[in-house]
């Protein structure tokens, strides 16, 4: 890679996938793109080295153009979205606005800078949520989309647009679909951070409907790992599935989630298991998603390192370490 552009790098995933390439790839300049909304922290990439952060909107087609033209960017991570389910129902419009235009501008751009440039790579990061609430089985590559919350839609609209542009012009795109990430630096109204702050504080964690949603977990880390495996070694055209391959119910990642708590403060076990609060489910809230990771897997030998147990323990040990300062 000459240049390298990550969308949203000041968010979750992409603060964690920027440090992860500027530690393993440091002579390849990084340009982190991102609006610096609610859920971004700069101080996450400060200081790392070879990345300059341009703080924008994707949906700036001259501010994108003009990245494309001065830095010699042959290679796009795109994590840029508005991903909060609750904040899609309470307002759609910004989610259609950066997910389906802000993708839009940056493929646009990517056509015109690139031509039929094949050695270049777009890499668009996805969400299992695009299939919908699957009552049995895995959602692979390929399947159809049923997407039931305004942020899946929209996700869903972004992977139409990369798979046109790949199929129209030739442009060199990857999508990836991976499911719930949890870890550090995870903003605190995500389900994980917030029931660890609540439990922290023996205040109440709700728990949407019946608890029984399932969801798979995959640790952050694990995520980016793929996401560095695809952009060097995936097929353009392809889509990768990144799953942990282990789904839990909300309710028992949350007993789980409370038992290590409970261990790292020294607490009797079950006392944080009496905040649980069960309160109305939210609109169009999916039953359950599953994802099936096997081309990911087989074709570029990606494994998760982490069990799901570590992940829960280092997430707890890291929420608890801000807590302390």
């Amino acid at each position: 890679m000459k240049g390298l552009l990550v969308t949203g790098g000041a968010g979750f995933i992409g603060s964690h996938f920027v440090r992860r390439m500027s530690r393993r790839h440091p002579d390849t300049p990084l340009v982190v793109l991102d609006k610096l909304t609610y859920a971004a922290d700069p101080a996450r990439i400060q200081g790392l080295q070879g990345v300059e952060l341009v703080t924008g909107d994707i949906c700036d087609a001259a501010l994108v153009g003009a990245l494309f033209a001065s830095r010699g960017l042959d290679a796009v991570v795109h994590f840029a979205a508005e991903s909060h389910v609750d904040r899609s129902i309470d307002g759609p419009e910004a989610f259609i606005q950066t997910n389906l235009v802000g993708t839009f501008t940056l493929l646009e751009a990517a056509r015109r800078a690139w031509g039929s440039e094949t050695s270049a790579r777009f890499l668009h990061v996805s969400t299992d949520e695009v299939y919908g609430s699957l009552e049995q089985g895995e959602a692979r590559e390929g399947d159809p989309y049923a997407p039931n919350s305004p942020y899946s839609a929209s996700k869903a609209g972004s992977d139409h647009l990369a798979r046109a542009y790949h199929i129209t012009y030739g442009l060199p795109v990857l999508v990836t679909h991976c499911t719930n990430n949890y870890g550090p630096f995870q903003h605190p109204e995500k389900l994980i951070p917030l029931a660890i702050h609540r439990m922290v504080q023996e205040e109440a964690v709700p728990i949407y409907g019946d608890g029984l949603n399932t969801r798979d977990w995959l640790f952050v880390e694990d995520h980016c790992a793929a996401l560095e495996m695809v952009l060097s070694k995936g097929r353009p055209g392809a889509t990768y599935g990144i799953s942990q391959g282990a789904g839990q119910t909300n309710l028992a990642l949350l007993e789980a989630l409370a038992d290590v708590v409970d261990q790292v403060l020294n607490r009797p076990a079950g006392s944080s298991r009496r905040c649980f609060t069960f309160v109305r489910d939210r609109p169009g809230h999916d039953r359950r998603y599953a994802l099936n990771s096997e081309r990911l897997r087989q074709d570029l030998g990606w494994q998760p390192e982490t069990s799901f147990q570590e992940g829960l323990r280092r997430t707890v040990e890291h929420y608890l370490s801000l807590a302390a300062l």
